[in-house]
Parts: structure tokens; C-alpha cells; sequence
């Protein structure tokens, strides 16, 4: 297990800018689903599950 470097700055309401050891990326939240400039989709389900996947 290595260290990670994680720095979030909120840009609005239910938007931000990931940066990271492997580069910048910025995440818009829309109701239970997040979606992220990488491709990357997060879908908030019933019960505390997660699904997590691509959307490009």
C-alpha cells in the first residue's frame, strides 16, 4: 500500500475539481448520479449500493 495524494476544490453547489498524482479532473452531481470529465459514473442506488462505471 502506497500513499495517495487527493486535493477537492468545490467549484459550485454539486460541482468540483479532483486533483491528484495522475492529473486534474472535474465531477458534476445530478440528483444520485455524478459524472466525471474522465468517463467515469457513479450512480447512488437504494440500500446504501453503489454502481460505478463509464459513460464515454
Amino acid at each position: 500500500m502506497g500513499l495517495n495524494y487527493r486535493k477537492v476544490i468545490k467549484t459550485g453547489k454539486d460541482s468540483w475539481i479532483n486533483v491528484s498524482k495522475s492529473g486534474v479532473s472535474g465531477s458534476k452531481r445530478i440528483g444520485p448520479v455524478t459524472f466525471n470529465t474522465r468517463g467515469g459514473i457513479t450512480v447512488k442506488l437504494p440500500g446504501g449500493f453503489t454502481y460505478r462505471g463509464r459513460w464515454k
